[in-house]
């Protein structure tokens, strides 16, 4: 046996051996942050509560808006002009690191100048916040981590957030034991990111490589920002999606119903990188079955989409009978509601597995423009309904609206938009189980 895995070694390229380890390290990074951050973190909520679990998760959310500014979204066209332009690294390195820090520090003062205004009578809120937002400043020595990406040598940055994750969490368990208050919490999240930044920094330097070499451009700066504003107001509505029911159903209701309603979440979100690297694994095949023709190619999106939905099924109707049991063995029965939480928002991952297969779709067809339009349009129907069901249901109110509106950005444009009818007529056939209605005569492959 381990003859035969070494022969088939040899026949890899090292190229493509290069490119698996870094798959590896990668996945590796996301299931040691899923178990730690799975057990700790109900560990926080046990001991903090509802209440302060929820101002604490309230904080991270509104700055996590903020972030996106921070980041100017220049990550993916940093990384595409560092595998470009291997020689100019210093200068993309350099301009990147200034802009970010110009960008974090307008962002922690835009964060600070906002939460006081909308929580003036709430001096706990404020400083949990503040200090959590001072995180956008040290974002910038992420620009070591799209260094690292773009060489293709992730496990140096798994080397650094995992060790910065990993005593962070170390530290959240001792401040459990000391019964600390929540204004700890809210520095080892800050740490979490400093001592990450810190650790990014120890590997760039024992790598050989050089601060002092980094230079900033100022005509490549300008030509960074004209091109990433793009990214930032896409990242601002995927923000929008993820964090504005917790920001508003903290505003609406309460940093009780915010902790709940975060549990339920932060579970049914718990697998979501099994249909990331589906994704990510379909995603050549796709692009290769497009050269090959339209039948090969919607027929590999189809089998994509079929896997991630039966995947979802089995989740959500699971979810369904076990969400009570799940809840009350973690977390306790403070949290009990959050089983409707999870019951409801479970579903949306269905929609989340689409439109990673239609990201997949939209790159293949070029199709940006679209991609960003349904997006902006999710993100302003999830406002929506939640300004209409969060008064009346609390926290399953915003969990339906969730559902809804991935459902309508990631599914039922696609119905509407005549170019892309075809895919969003082979979701329906997956969501419809399309190994059981291919046989219909109105489910014909030729429509």
């Amino acid at each position: 046996m381990l003859t035969k895995i070494l022969k088939i070694q040899q026949k890899l390229s090292p190229n493509f051996r290069k490119v698996i380890a870094n798959i590896f390290w990668l996945m590796a990074d996301n299931v040691l942050r899923l178990g730690i951050g799975l057990i700790v973190g109900v560990w926080v909520a046990r001991y903090l509560g509802p209440q302060q679990f929820g101002l604490l998760n309230y904080s991270v959310a509104f700055v996590g808006l903020f972030s996106v500014f921070a980041k100017l979204g220049l990550d993916s066209i940093a990384i595409r002009e560092l595998v470009r332009n291997v020689a100019s690294g210093n200068e993309i390195l350099g301009t990147t690191f200034i802009l970010k820090l110009v960008g974090g520090i307008i962002s922690f003062l835009l964060a600070i100048a906002t939460i006081l205004l909308i929580r003036t009578d709430d001096p706990e809120s404020l400083w949990v916040t503040g200090i959590i937002a001072l995180s956008l400043i040290f974002q910038i020595f992420d620009g070591i981590n799209l260094w690292f990406q773009s060489q293709v040598q992730s496990k140096y940055v798994v080397y650094a957030k995992n060790g910065a994750y990993i005593l962070a969490n170390a530290i959240k368990i001792l401040l459990i034991q000391a019964k600390a208050p929540l204004i700890f919490f809210a520095v080892i999240t800050l740490g979490e990111v400093v001592f990450s930044a810190l650790g990014l920094v120890i590997v760039y330097r024992l790598t050989g490589h050089l601060f002092k070499t980094w230079k900033f451009n100022f005509p490549l700066a300008r030509d960074l920002l004209k091109e990433s504003w793009p990214n930032i107001l896409t990242g601002f509505s995927i923000a929008i999606y993820m964090r504005v029911d917790q920001l508003m159903l903290g505003s609406m209701i309460g940093d009780e119903a915010v902790g709940i309603y975060s549990v339920g979440v932060r579970l049914a979100e718990i697998w979501y990188f099994v249909p990331v690297a589906i994704s990510s694994s379909v995603n050549p095949a796709i692009i290769q079955a497009k050269q090959e023709g339209e039948e090969s190619y919607y027929r590999r999106i189809q089998k994509a989409l079929n896997l991630v939905v039966v995947l979802g099924y089995a989740l959500g109707i699971g979810t369904a009978f076990l969400a009570k049991p799940i809840i009350t063995l973690l977390y306790g029965a403070k949290f009990i509601d959050a089983s409707a939480v999870l019951s409801i928002y479970i579903w949306a991952g269905v929609f989340v597995s689409l439109g990673l297969i239609r990201a997949i779709w939209i790159t293949t067809e070029g199709m940006f423009r679209f991609g960003s339009l349904t997006t902006f349009m999710g993100a302003g129907m999830n406002i929506l309904l939640n300004f209409l069901l969060i008064p009346r249901y609390e926290g399953t109110g915003a969990a339906i609206a969730t559902v809804i509106s991935y459902g309508f950005s990631d599914y039922l444009v696609l119905l509407i938009y005549p170019p892309s009818r075809k895919i969003g007529w082979a979701m329906t056939r997956a969501l419809a189980l399309d190994f059981i209605i291919s046989k219909l005569p109105f489910f014909r492959r030729e429509d």
